[in-house]
C-alpha cells in the first residue's frame, strides 16, 4: 500500500505522506519516538537494542518503502539477522506511530565493501592461520571488559595492533574458564582481519608436545621440519603452557623456538593457569624468558560483569540460531548470583538452561532456572555434571559451535567432538543412553556407536586418551 497520509487516517488537514521528501522529514522527526516504542513495546533488552537497533536511521522513503541504514560497520555482516529477527517489530513500530501501512528495508553503508572485499580477506585469513581452528565467537567485540580484566584486555589489544612491538612475550594467566583462550583467539582474529599477510600459529602446549614426540618417535616429520614449522611464523600463540612443565625434551625444544622468535622480534603470546614464578619444575632460563615481557592475570568477574557476559552470550546464541530467546534479566541475575566459579561455568549454565527449555518445550523462567541449576544453588546436594555443560566445554576445546555438535552434519571435525560428548555424558552424568537420545537428537544405535567408538580409541590411541584427560580436567571432574 502506498503511504498517503501522516497522523490520523481520514483528516483533511493532514500532511501528505506520499511526498517522499516530506515523508522522510516527518519520519525523521518522530524517529526517536519510534525507537522508544520499538524498545518498550517489544520488550527488547538494553544490550540487544544498543547492539542492533540504536544506530538505525531513516535513509530514504520511496512510495510505501521506508529504507533504513546504519553507519555502524558491524551491521553490514548482520543485515540478514537483523531483518529476520527485528524486521517485523520495526515495521510494526513505524506503522503504530504513523498510523499507516509500510514496508521496510535495512541497508548498510558498507554492504558493497562487505560483498566485494570480505571473501578475499577470508581466503587470506585461512592461508595465514596455522595450527588449530579459531572460535568465531572469540573476538574482542564479544569480550566483556570490566575492572577484573581491563588491563589484560588492553594489553592483548595492543599486541594485536602491533605484533612484536609491545609486550613481547605477553603472558596471560588465571584460573580455568576466565577468558584466556578467548583473548588469544581475539588477538588472532584481529591480526587476520587487519593484517592478513601475517602468519599466525595458534596451538596448545599439548599439540606442540605431541607433534614433537611424533617427530622423534616415528620420524613422520623430521625435527628440522618441525622446527621450521614453528619458526617460520610471525605470531605464536600457545595455550596452556603448564602442560609442558616437567617435560624436559619439550621444554628444551620450546626454549629454542622461543629464543628464535624473540630474537627475530616475532610476537609470542602464552597462557597458563599460574604465573611463571609459581612453577617449581620450570627451568630457570624459561622462567626468565616468560617474565621478560608483560605478565598479566585474569581474576573472577563481579556480578555486573557476569550479567554483561550472560547478555552478550545470549546475543551470540540468538544470532547463531536466528531465534529470539526470551530470557528476562531476573533469570540472568539468578544465574549470575548462583555461579561463583568462572565464566565457562557461567556460559555452561546458560547453555544448560536453554537446552532444558528446548527439550521440555517450556518457557525460560525462574522455575526452570532453579531446576537447571539445582546442583549449584544447593551445594549440600550431590553435584552432577550436565550433558549441556559437557557439550559446551567440548565445543570450546575443539573450536566448534554447540549448534554444530547438535546438528546433522557428518564432517569428521564435528563427529569426533560429538562422540566424545556422548561418551563423557554417559560416563559422568546419571543419564541413560535413552536419555541421551533427546540431548543429542540421535537414535539409540547412533548413541551406542558414538560411545563405543570413543571407548575403542581409548584402548589404542594415545591422542584420544590425552584429549579426554584434558577435557576432564577442564570439566573439573
Amino acid at each position: 500500500m502506498k503511504l498517503d497520509s501522516y497522523g490520523d487516517v481520514g483528516g483533511n488537514d493532514m500532511t501528505a505522506f506520499g511526498n517522499a521528501a516530506t515523508s522522510k522529514e516527518l519520519l525523521i522527526d518522530r524517529w526517536d519516538e519510534i525507537l522508544e516504542f520499538l524498545r518498550t513495546q517489544f520488550n527488547i533488552t538494553k544490550v540487544s537494542f544498543n547492539t542492533w537497533l540504536k544506530n538505525l536511521e531513516v535513509k530514504d522513503v520511496k512510495d510505501d518503502l521506508v529504507i533504513l541504514h546504519s553507519s555502524d560497520p558491524s551491521i553490514g555482516p548482520n543485515l540478514s539477522f537483523i531483518k529476520n529477527k527485528y524486521g517485523a517489530f520495526i515495521k510494526n513500530a513505524i506503522e503504530e506511530i504513523i498510523d499507516d501501512e509500510i514496508n521496510i528495508d535495512i541497508v548498510s553503508d558498507d554492504v558493497v565493501t562487505e560483498k566485494s572485499e570480505r571473501t578475499p580477506q577470508q581466503t587470506a585469513q585461512s592461508s595465514s592461520l596455522l595450527g588449530l581452528k579459531l572460535n568465531p565467537d572469540y573476538t574482542f567485540d564479544n569480550f566483556v571488559v570490566s575492572s577484573s580484566n581491563a588491563i589484560v584486555h588492553a594489553a592483548a589489544l595492543k599486541v594485536a595492533e602491533a605484533p612484536g612491538e609491545y609486550y613481547n612475550p605477553l603472558y596471560i594467566y588465571g584460573d580455568p574458564g576466565l577468558g584466556k583462550t578467548h583473548l588469544m583467539h581475539s588477538i588472532a582474529h584481529f591480526i587476520l582481519e587487519n593484517t592478513p599477510s601475517i602468519k599466525i600459529m595458534y596451538v596448545t602446549s599439548e599439540v606442540f608436545m605431541n607433534e614433537l614426540v611424533e617427530a622423534i618417535r616415528h620420524g613422520s616429520v623430521a625435527p628440522s621440519d618441525f622446527r621450521e614449522k614453528y619458526r617460520n611464523i610471525d605470531v605464536l600463540l600457545i595455550d596452556d603452557i603448564q602442560f609442558i612443565i616437567g617435560k624436559e625434551r619439550t621444554q628444551e625444544e620450546f626454549f629454542h623456538t622461543f629464543n628464535y622468535l624473540y630474537e627475530a622480534k616475532k610476537q609470542i603470546v602464552i597462557s597458563s593457569d599460574k604465573p611463571p614464578r609459581d612453577f617449581n619444575n620450570l627451568e630457570e632460563r624459561l622462567r626468565s624468558r616468560f617474565e621478560c615481557g608483560l605478565t598479566v592475570d585474569l581474576t573472577a568477574p563481579d556480578f555486573e560483569t557476569k550479567m554483561a557476559i550472560l547478555q552478550k552470550k545470549l546475543e551470540i546464541k540468538e544470532y547463531e540460531s536466528n531465534i529470539r530467546l526470551n530470557v528476562d534479566d531476573d533469570v540472568l541475575s539468578y544465574i549470575a548470583q548462583s555461579i561463583t566459579t568462572n565464566i565457562r561455568s557461567l556460559e555452561g549454565a546458560l547453555t544448560k538452561l536453554i537446552a532444558l527449555s528446548r527439550i521440555k518445550r517450556t518457557p525460560i523462567n525462574i522455575e526452570l532456572a532453579e531446576e537447571a541449576l539445582r546442583d549449584i544453588v544447593f551445594p549440600n546436594q550431590k553435584k552432577s555434571i550436565s550433558p549441556e555443560y559437557i557439550i559446551d566445554v567440548v565445543s570450546e576445546h575443539f573450536s566448534v559451535s554447540v549448534d554444530e555438535i547438535l546438528s546433522d552434519k557428518r564432517d569428521k571435525y564435528i563427529i569426533i567432538p560429538r562422540q566424545i560428548c556422548m561418551f563423557l555424558a554417559r560416563r559422568y552424568t546419571s543419564l541413560s543412553t535413552i536419555d541421551l537420545e533427546k540431548v543429542f537428537h540421535r537414535d539409540h544405535a547412533t548413541i551406542l556407536h558414538g560411545i563405543g567408538n570413543v571407548e575403542k580409541k581409548l584402548k589404542s590411541d594415545d591422542e584420544t586418551s590425552k584429549t579426554i584427560d584434558i577435557i576432564t580436567k577442564k570439566l573439573n571432574i
